[in-house]
């Protein structure tokens, strides 16, 4: 069995802050590549600060998000503004294949760190810049947050259950959909470099993610110039497909196509529901808030476990909603390894998501702590570039670097 992660060998550079970035920079981590954050002396990067402190929500002074987003990452700490601390960073370049960032646009230009910078330092180099609006088009130097994409767009117009109520989705898709096509876009680039020699830059706009994420929604908008008004947790084709009450937890019944139909009548023995008109989808889909009545009268009488067996003895897809307790503490979740340990380097630890990229024979799965500021820099500064303990000593008199501030 093998005991490597398939992105062994690659180093990256992860200039990146608060989620979509750092989301897109952990899986990169998780597959193997050996990711440096380089951090500002003293402070570090800003979501370090968030949730630091709260009783809840974070350990040994390390916040939720901080702790999730940069596990398997080593920190180093440079400052960008600082002439030396920029000639540490380009030689870092020399020795690196990724540089990843999202920060807002022209800053990568303003801190010369931008890929016509870079390849002239390293042309093998591929870099990576997650923003709002892409670097280029009317809209690119507008800020942007996971909602405003979200509202942009038009996924939160189509979500909840009335039109003048739009809603955003409950996990934050905007950023982290920046985040999985950045991974996308770098191991494309990755391969392009295996044919051509040399790197290139990857520029990811959120608001593109929104779009390419609405898929056929906006193909069957383009086609019928119909705007979609939210329709909640139901479906505009099939039915029953939607979410109902039952007399402790809710469940979704998702019966896709008519197959189904028949065997929902061994189980729902209402006569109402047994009109063979209603054997064909748009004939309930036109009586859908009746039939769905009928069906949420019943399902309303007894538990969730009492309906799922029924259900799934007859093969109809269905399932609980799970609150957060129950998703990460079910058994299919538990079995794939999709809540791991991760230890705080001061002791402590909690569950974290796990990596559901699974693969069959670069097959390793392993999880290192969140770095503390600076952890790793004499290490990097030592063994990735050769710098004696005199030069690193200078380099931190002058500002241009920093370390962990217990060594």
């Amino acid at each position: 069995m093998a005991t490597k992660k398939p992105l062994t060998g690659i180093r990256m550079l992860d200039l990146t802050h608060m989620l979509s970035g750092p989301y897109g920079g952990m899986i990169l981590a998780d597959l193997g590549c050996e990711t440096i954050k380089v951090e500002p002396p003293i402070k570090g990067e800003g979501t370090r600060r968030l949730l630091e402190n709260d009783p809840d929500y974070s350990i040994n002074g390390t916040g939720a998000y901080f702790y999730t987003l940069n596990r398997n990452k080593k920190s180093v700490c440079i400052d960008l503004k600082n002439i030396k601390g920029l000639e540490v960073f380009y030689d870092l370049v020399k020795q690196s294949d990724i540089v990843l960032n999202n920060f807002s646009a022209g800053v990568t230009k303003k801190l010369k760190i931008d890929y016509s910078e870079l390849k002239k330092i390293n042309p093998r180099i591929i870099t990576c810049t997650v923003s709002g609006f892409g670097e280029d088009g009317p809209d690119y130097k507008r800020p942007a947050f996971d909602q405003i994409s979200q509202a942009l767009g038009g996924g939160m117009s189509i979500t909840g259950t009335n039109r003048n109520e739009p809603m955003r989705a409950g996990i934050p898709i905007g950023d982290l959909g920046g985040g999985m096509f950045a991974v996308m876009g770098i191991q494309a680039a990755l391969i392009a470099r295996e044919k051509t020699g040399f790197g290139q830059h990857v520029d990811i706009s959120m608001l593109d993610c929104q779009i390419s994420l609405l898929n056929y929604m906006a193909t069957m908008h383009t086609m019928s110039s119909k705007i979609p008004e939210p329709i909640g947790n139901s479906h505009f084709v099939h039915m029953p497909y939607n979410t109902f009450l039952t007399a402790d937890y809710p469940i979704v019944i998702a019966a896709v196509g008519d197959q189904f139909w028949p065997r929902l009548l061994k189980i729902f023995t209402n006569k109402e529901l047994t009109d063979p008109k209603y054997e064909k989808a748009p004939a309930r889909q036109k009586d859908k808030a009746k039939l769905e009545g009928i069906l949420q009268d019943e399902l309303i009488k007894h538990n969730s476990d009492h309906w799922l067996k029924l259900l799934e003895t007859e093969k109809i897809p269905c399932a609980r909603v799970n609150n957060l307790e129950q998703a990460v503490n079910d058994e299919q979740i538990l079995f794939r390894n999709m809540m791991v340990d991760l230890e705080h380097p001061n002791g402590g630890s909690t569950k974290v998501p796990g990596n559901p990229i699974k693969l069959s024979e670069d097959n390793e799965e392993s999880f290192s702590s969140p770095p503390l500021l600076g952890e790793h820099s004499k290490e990097i500064f030592q063994t990735a570039l050769g710098y004696d303990d005199k030069k690193i000593e200078n380099l931190i008199n002058d500002g241009a670097i920093g370390v962990n501030q217990n060594e």
